[in-house]
């Protein structure tokens, strides 16, 4: 199931400056993020966006989560 959820992201040079995004809607990853990390619930984001389905925000998670776990993170100074 995992697999199938990431197969909702989508990666295009031509859409949204490349960005991961959902199903090639030019709903990019972060935008997602960023607006259930400002407190809107799954259902308010998918009363808001009807073209959205319930899969893709839980694929905006999943791909997330995937995105943290690395093993190490190192500053980078400039």
């Amino acid at each position: 199931m995992e697999n199938d959820l990431l197969l909702r992201i989508t990666l295009d040079p031509n859409i949204c400056h490349g960005k991961p995004c959902i199903r090639g809607l030019r709903y990019p990853v972060e935008f997602l993020l960023e607006l259930l990390s400002s407190g809107m619930s799954t259902d308010e984001i998918l009363s808001d966006y009807e073209d959205l389905e319930r899969e893709d925000i839980l694929a905006v998670l999943l791909f997330a989560t995937r995105l943290t776990q690395v093993k190490s993170i190192y500053k980078v100074t400039l």
